[in-house]
């Protein structure tokens, strides 16, 4: 159902310092936005390096904010090496204020951080905040360990700042897989700021160009943005020279933050055998998912919302350092059965990590072992978007009947 606001406007903020991941939330909510609200505008906050690499539909536009790259220490950098961090931090800071007053939004949506980059949008949240616009902080549904993320949110006063700033909490996954802020202190009156949306549906593009899929069976292995992805398709391609009985087609995604030594030393390794074709990037992640018999992948968020939209056994190698986010959602999973979990070091034992990958696409999908877990994210930020839009009265909400 379609619903029509006048003038009804929605700004959103993704830091993407390393992957790709909040850009791809961002975009999936603001696209499923504009289909429901006719006369909506959504405008996406960038740092992502391949923010223009997407398609974006009608109504959905991004403002690119210079990009800070995440080092393996957990520290950040500039991406341009002649420009200081403090400058870069600067000039974002002062792009997201200025847009943020240019585009005068309903509603502000912050992915995961919720003061920003290094605090780079507190002096947004404050000024928004005068302006009455309601502010949202949406967390994806495992955040980190809890010691990790206490210390870093003590550090810098997060927890009463959300108090203060934010009108509401959405989490990204049900109630019964995890809670995002587990084994913190949460005063009542942030809980009661909080809902849990549930996981974020994908879909396909109904008027899909061809060419994206290949032909035929295959196994898709993903790392996300790729950035350090590379140990994973070393033990894929490893599993593959070990175990000559390992013969289904595998199509590996390497990503586009891959770093270029180590993406041509695999593109290099993985030619000499005959069953793995390695691409670098496809802007279309969906795609080869809905058609791939099984998924191998690290698991971060987006890449966990497509294997349950698109029903695929899954063998997951979580990422364990610097943060233990997919760890913890990739054991939470495989306890409820719905992937299996191989540990790093476990994938780096070539002929067991064969094995698993032999039977992988005879696995049953997540709906075989839960059959009641829904995504039902994008309705219901749907149904809290007309709510907040309608309360704040200045728009003109009507309901057009029949049109999906």
């Amino acid at each position: 159902m379609t619903q029509h606001v006048q003038n009804a406007r929605i700004l959103m903020y993704s830091h993407d310092t390393f992957g790709l991941g909040h850009l791809q939330r961002c975009r999936t909510i603001a696209h499923s936005l504009v289909e429901d609200f006719r006369g909506l505008q959504v405008l996406i906050i960038s740092g992502a390096t391949i923010a223009g690499a997407f398609d974006y539909r009608a109504r959905v536009d991004f403002v690119k904010i210079p990009s800070v790259i995440k080092l393996r220490n957990g520290e950040y950098t500039s991406l341009e090496k002649d420009i200081d961090l403090h400058e870069t931090l600067r000039m974002r800071q002062s792009i997201i204020r200025h847009t943020a007053e240019t585009f005068r939004p309903d509603i502000f949506i912050v992915d995961k951080e919720p003061l920003g980059l290094r605090g780079e949008i507190e002096d947004t949240l404050s000024y928004l905040k005068t302006r009455g616009t309601t502010l949202v902080l949406g967390l994806r549904e495992v955040m980190d360990a809890p010691h990790l993320l206490e210390a870093e949110w003590a550090r810098r006063d997060v927890m009463r700042k959300i108090g203060l700033f934010y009108d509401k909490i959405w989490a990204y996954g049900p109630p019964d897989f995890y809670d995002p802020l587990t084994g913190l202190e949460v005063p009542p009156a942030i809980r009661a700021k909080m809902k849990f949306v549930g996981f974020l549906q994908r879909s396909l593009q109904k008027n899909e160009l061809p060419g994206h899929r290949p032909e035929g069976d295959y196994i898709l292995v993903t790392t996300g943005g790729g950035g350090d992805g590379a140990d994973l398709i070393h033990s894929v391609i490893d599993a593959y020279q070990q175990d000559p009985q390992l013969q289904h087609r595998a199509l590996i995604v390497l990503g586009p933050y891959m770093p270029a030594r180590k993406r041509n030393k695999l593109l290099k390794k993985g030619s000499k055998i005959p069953y793995i074709r390695i691409i670098e990037f496809d802007n279309r992640m969906e795609e080869l998912i809905a058609g791939a018999k099984a998924v191998v992948a690290m698991g971060g968020y987006n890449t966990y919302c497509e294997i349950l939209s698109f029903d695929k056994p899954a063998l997951i190698v979580p990422r364990v350092k610097p943060r233990e986010e997919q760890l913890i959602r990739a054991r939470r999973a495989a306890e409820l059965g719905l992937i299996e979990m191989l540990l790093p070091e476990e994938a780096e034992d070539s002929q067991r990590f064969a094995n698993a990958l032999e039977v992988l696409p005879d696995r049953p999908g997540p709906s075989q072992s839960h059959p009641h877990l829904t995504l039902e994210g994008l309705p219901h930020i749907s149904e809290i978007v007309a709510e907040l839009l309608d309360r704040r009265g200045g728009h003109h909400l009507s309901v057009i009947e029949g049109m999906n």
